[in-house]
């Protein structure tokens, strides 16, 4: 019996281990939405396909299984793009149904037509239209299973006349998901042995790549007595007990993860694609392992570049490399990230109940959330608070934009991540700023039952901008929010709300928010004058931001000069 296109490509979606699809109905998809009806996945209605793709990214970021979203031609599709690019960069199993207008139309500059191959190829792993009822089956099924494989976006366009068609779909094209074992060959890894038993001091750099390795990083850091450093994307995989972690290098890290890398004579650098290469070791040998060659040596200059998954290389270096007998060189950062974290824990003390420190609310929330918590951050400073005052404890699960860096991601994909996750507790650390960008999602939390717990970094500004224009020397400019009581604009849309301005009465609003069984938001007013503070302060860092409180005065500003002062340096 024949069926229609419509009706495969579903089919092929939930054979793939699809349960969701995001998404707003139109014209060229009406009859995609009747097959799915149809089915057993779920629709789950946006008010924003920008949502709907950054929704889908989280679902399969956590759950490292297919997602889906769908979309009408023209500007529906076009939506899409910035949440699909945040999926394709942060390796979500995405797949993308872009609707086209009908075959008789195209290529007449119809309304709303647009050439979604050339907009979707550059940020996914396939992308390529049904051009024939034979192909839809064999088309989704392998652009799944580039989605699974690749840890990406994956695109299918399908004209609106196409899903009409029909055919005997006799074919069973299915996915496959390998997991291949993959080391550098005997030679590199004598040649890599060596290095290790050649360097006095030894540092190991573990990225996201190693998150599979987690066992094997700590083995060879205790035969080395090497400090690990991780990247932020592997602090819940790689941090938990873990007595050899001192921390993250990078401007959101700490002293003890920077120092840790600049001090050893030799960084094995694990999986790690870290950006930014002022922070990587200057004058120090470099071996970088990566299943990617691509990436080899393109954030710093290497000594020597090897490819591989790094639990087999790991697990083959262990037995050629002698241990190491002193253990300064670890004591010595093991004892600076208490430091460090002792240092958080001080800044997260609120000392005048009339003002709230951001960290204030981080530490709250790092000790009143679930150990299996999931947490997600919008980008800017709620990331940094994220990051550097919620323990990873290693039941909980972390998610920020930080290859993307982009706005209003953090409730959207978090809404994926609680649908997919329905009994954990799931929090979004938003921004004022980010969150006011897609605030239409807090209807889809109505209308789609979603339990999602929202707290908002109240702070009325562009908090991550305004710092980086003080430490130039800027008077900030245009970073300020004309912002509502965002917890009676919850209540407006059906959603319990708390607004929280001092200190004291914080603690009985977050106990009660978290206790709530529907969705919730807390509105928590922080201090606007907040600096970000990296790891380690240069000149010019302090240069700027006097030249920032001189040129304030000069502007008539000097009560903010004060409150900076008051705020940051006076605690």
């Amino acid at each position: 019996m024949s069926k229609t296109v419509a009706e495969i490509v579903v089919d092929a979606l939930e054979k793939a281990g699809a349960k969701r699809v995001y998404g707003i109905p139109g014209d060229t998809i009406n009859h995609f939405t009747n097959a799915v009806a149809k089915s057993d996945l779920r629709w789950v209605g946006v008010r924003h396909e920008e949502a709907g793709a950054f929704a889908a990214g989280g679902e399969s970021y956590m759950t490292g299984e297919l997602s889906v979203c769908a979309g009408t031609c023209g500007p529906g599709s076009l939506h899409f793009v910035n949440g699909i690019y945040e999926s394709h960069r942060n390796g979500a199993p995405v797949l993308l149904i872009a609707s086209d207008v009908a075959r008789t139309e195209k290529g007449f500059d119809f309304p709303q037509e647009v050439e979604q191959k050339k907009i979707y190829e550059q940020h996914s792993h396939f992308c390529e239209y049904i051009s024939h009822p034979s192909q839809a089956r064999r088309i989704v099924t392998k652009a799944a299973q580039a989605a699974l494989t690749k840890k990406g976006v994956a695109v299918v366009i399908v004209n609106g006349d196409m899903f009409t068609e029909k055919d005997e779909d006799a074919m069973d094209w299915q996915v496959y998901r390998p997991q291949p074992v993959c080391r550098p060959n005997d030679a590199e890894m004598a040649e890599l042995a060596a290095l290790v038993d050649a360097a006095g001091k030894v540092s190991v750099y573990a990225g996201i790549g190693a998150r599979d390795a987690r066992e094997e990083i700590m083995a060879l850091c205790e035969k080395l007595k090497a400090p690990m450093v991780h990247t932020t994307r592997a602090k819940e995989f790689l941090e938990p007990d873990n007595p050899f972690n001192v921390g993250v290098n990078g401007i959101l890290g700490n002293r003890a993860g920077v120092d840790a890398l600049e001090n050893a004579d030799l960084v094995i650098s694990l999986g790690c694609d870290f950006a930014y290469t002022q922070y990587y070791p200057d004058g120090k040998k470099i071996v970088q392992i990566d299943i990617d060659p691509t990436h080899l040596g393109r954030r710093s200059a290497i000594h020597l570049g090897l490819v591989g998954d790094a639990k087999s290389t790991v697990a083959a270096l262990l037995p050629m490399v002698a241990a190491k007998s002193s253990g300064d060189h670890l004591e010595a950062h093991q004892k600076q990230w208490q430091d460090d974290l002792e240092g958080y824990q001080k800044q997260g003390k609120e000392s005048d109940p009339g003002l709230i420190h951001p960290q204030f609310v981080a530490n709250m929330l790092d000790g009143k959330a679930a150990d299996d918590a999931i947490f997600v951050s919008d980008a800017g400073t709620s990331m940094v608070w994220m990051l550097r005052h919620i323990e990873a404890t290693g039941k909980r699960r972390f998610l920020n934009t930080l290859l993307h860096g982009t706005m209003a991601s953090g409730m959207p994909q978090a809404m994926g991540m609680k649908l997919a996750y329905p009994d954990r507790q799931v929090i979004a650390m938003c921004g004022d700023g980010s969150l006011t960008m897609l605030m239409g999602e807090l209807l889809t939390l109505v209308q789609e039952k979603i339990p999602l717990k929202l707290v908002v970094f109240h702070n009325d500004t562009f908090g991550f901008v305004e710092m980086e224009q003080r430490v130039e020397g800027l008077v900030d400019h245009y970073t300020g929010l004309h912002n509502p009581d965002f917890a009676k604009l919850a209540e407006a849309c059906g959603i319990s709300g708390w607004h929280v301005e001092n200190a004291d009465t914080l603690e009985p609003a977050m106990d009660a928010w978290l206790r709530h069984d529907g969705p919730a938001l807390l509105d928590v007013k922080v201090n606007q004058m907040e600096l970000v503070m990296p790891p380690k302060i240069e000149a010019s860092q302090v240069a700027g931001t006097a030249l920032f409180g001189v040129k304030a005065v000069l502007d008539g500003r000097t009560r903010e000069v004060v409150d900076l002062l008051r705020n940051n340096f006076l605690r």
